[in-house]
């Protein structure tokens, strides 16, 4: 490893820690009110750390699978101090997360035998779509790889004229018809350029619309559809972005999305800004999609690839 590449890494985890500041100061006071003055994890401790982790957005039914978890390890080990409750929640969490295959810190790499990779971004307007394009782009183009973006969010002009923004930032080409094209039709344009100029990957804006799941379910299949008369497996991803600080109502929108389109990987967006980041352990669980991506701040640099291991150490340390 180069003395760049660890520097790079070193500032990147500080960005992580402080991107997780918020969400570290909430839970981790929460969980010190439930074990001080305790001598041993019992019945009272199970049920304030049950609050702690509700009140943290890590929401009911994965709190209570957390809870039953830690009730088995100590009737196994039948006496468990309360100063190892800390210990005991972070192996739970990383197991949690590991068991939704959820990443754990990969680079901005590409599959292989996949030429161009193409990745669909779905998600209501205001969580940071456009904005969440526009870093992946820079981050991809970062390690070396060719982009191509597709303005297919035609309904709001503002969609278009932002990523418009975002491609001329970054420094990598867009199709874009302006607003009112039929979002299919510029899907299909895209890709039809970039197989033309061999990019590595292409990123498509979509729509962000939820007030009728039929229209948004019909538009997103016919986009899928046309986007296969080039590339047959296309997309390889579907990207939902979703805003951390809105707590369960991201969990909700996942849910009306993924019921729309096949989801494979998730974007949070504002985790430096919410103490509602325990909801990427709700997430994974509820769903069983990894969240890939996790924005912390407002630089270029502020994608990173989310890391189980990374987030659950911040945290608690």
């Amino acid at each position: 490893m180069g003395l760049f590449s660890i520097f790079s890494g070193k500032k990147q985890k500080e960005d992580f820690d402080k991107g997780l500041e918020k969400t570290k100061q909430s839970v981790f006071n929460k969980l010190s009110k439930v074990v001080v003055g305790k001598s041993k994890v019992d019945d009272e401790v199970l049920d304030e750390l049950e609050e702690a982790l509700v009140t943290s957005d890590v929401g009911v039914d994965t709190t209570l699978k957390i809870i039953d978890r830690i009730e088995a390890r100590v009737a196994k080990d039948k006496y468990l101090g309360a100063s190892e409750l800390n210990a005991l929640l972070k192996e739970e969490i990383v197991a949690l997360l590991e068991e939704n295959n959820t990443t754990d810190g990969e680079d901005f790499e590409l599959p292989e035998g996949k030429k161009p990779y193409v990745i669909m971004v779905v998600g209501v307007n205001g969580v940071g779509k456009t904005t969440t394009i526009g870093k992946l782009a820079y981050n991809f183009k970062k390690v070396g790889k060719s982009v191509l973006l597709g303005a297919a969010d035609t309904f709001r002009a503002a969609a278009v004229d932002q990523l418009i923004i975002w491609s001329e930032r970054v420094g990598v080409p867009i199709i874009n018809q302006g607003m009112g094209a039929d979002p299919a039709s510029v899907a299909y344009d895209t890709l039809k350029s970039a197989v033309a100029k061999e990019s590595d990957v292409v990123i498509i804006d979509t729509a962000g619309r939820l007030h009728n799941k039929v229209n948004l379910m019909n538009e997103l299949s016919k986009v899928n559809r046309v986007m296969q008369k080039v590339i047959p497996d296309a997309p390889h991803e579907i990207l939902l972005v979703l805003d951390a600080s809105t707590g369960q109502n991201a969990i909700e929108q996942a849910r009306q999305f993924i019921a729309a389109t096949d989801v494979n990987a998730i974007a949070l967006t504002k985790l430096d800004g919410t103490a509602k980041g325990g909801v990427v352990i709700g997430i994974s669980d509820q769903f069983k999609i990894p969240v890939k991506y996790i924005g912390v701040g407002e630089k270029m640099e502020d994608l990173q690839i989310f890391s189980r291991k990374s987030f659950v150490n911040s945290l608690f340390s």
